[in-house]
């Protein structure tokens, strides 16, 4: 699939579909645990397919597990049934631990899994383009460093922090290639770490790294996502658009419609219903509410905007909410 014409036809179009990160709800589709879920590439990619049959969604999203590149570093994590894993102690405390910090091969740990159930679904959902999920460069040192300390080594120990991100950069364009290779059309690289800093440390610790990525691996079969759910993304955007992706998601952190105003025509900006507030803990009222609403006031003055969730839905969110989602715009289109 050429995803450059994919992208091209999405903006011209008069009905645009939706593309929530929507993955992990598929544990109550199938009865299984969440924990089970990412130790298996049969039920992730079964669980794809479950969710795709269910939404007339955009694309397909694969299971957006943050912990598994920082677990193939060597991070410890933990597992529950009914949340994503978390990760534990930070690995990168000092100049010397980033300089002895291996590059994992891929396949190391989980990430053989999760490479794996993006080809089974390739082969399984072939009606919409299937995204892999990656998280990004500068989220992923920060997990190896601790998030708190990485914010700070920004500033004390920068040449810390670049060694690792260079590492971690290397690490995810070999991944994500691998991804391509076993057929996905695209990767949805979240870093949400970077909306916490300055635009201006966000331009010198992620755009760099960032773009790094998108040149290695994004081509006219196989596009880069970045999303960035942080509350600063509006003040970094222009760093953001630097890095050359070929669209972009935000999170409900910030105003969709003030962050419209800086996207250009041509660049095809999704968001941001709130995944906690609404799919998992609002109403079919509510979310249907809140949807309506977004759409009204973005649609028609922007056509590069695509409602979405911002960000990954929680693996307990009632499917009740989701349809109510889904309905909604089918609702505002049929007006």
């Amino acid at each position: 699939m050429n995803m450059n014409s994919w992208l091209q036809e999405l903006k011209t179009a008069p009905v645009k579909k939706s593309m929530p990160i929507l993955s992990f709800p598929c544990v109550s589709l199938m009865n299984v645990t969440v924990k089970e879920l990412v130790q298996d590439s049969d039920l992730q990619a079964s669980g794809m397919q479950a969710i795709a049959q269910r939404v007339d969604s955009l694309a397909a999203v694969s299971m957006m597990d943050l912990s598994v590149e920082a677990e193939a570093f060597g991070m410890e994590i933990t597992m529950t049934d009914s949340e994503v894993p978390v990760v534990n102690d930070a690995i990168v405390t000092s100049m010397e631990d980033a300089e002895k910090l291996q590059i994992p091969t891929v396949g190391t740990k989980r990430t053989g899994i999760y490479i794996e159930a993006i080809r089974k679904a390739c082969t399984l959902i072939s009606d919409r383009p299937v995204f892999a999920g990656v998280i990004g460069p500068f989220s992923l040192a920060g997990r190896l460093m601790d998030v708190t300390e990485a914010l700070v080594n920004c500033y004390i120990e920068p040449d810390m922090v670049k060694l690792t991100m260079e590492k971690t950069t290397a690490f995810l364009i070999a991944y994500i290639n691998a991804y391509k290779e076993a057929g996905a059309n695209g990767v949805v690289i979240a870093e949400p770490l970077t909306g916490l800093l300055s635009p201006d440390l966000a331009q010198e610790f992620s755009e760099p790294y960032v773009r790094q990525i998108v040149d290695a691996v994004q081509t006219d079969d196989f596009i880069v996502i970045y999303h960035n759910c942080g509350n600063n993304v509006i003040e970094m955007i222009d760093s953001i658009l630097n890095t050359g992706a070929a669209a972009y998601h935000f999170g409900n952190a910030i105003s969709m419609e003030d962050m419209m105003t800086h996207i250009p025509p041509d660049t095809v900006a999704m968001g941001n219903i709130d995944p906690s507030a609404q799919f998992l803990n609002g109403t079919p009222e509510s979310i249907r509410e809140e949807t309506l609403a977004l759409m009204n006031r973005l649609c028609p003055r922007y056509p590069n905007f695509v409602i979405s969730s911002g960000c990954d839905i929680p693996p307990m969110s009632k499917w009740e909410n989701i349809h109510a989602y889904f309905n909604a715009i089918q609702e505002y289109y049929q007006k």
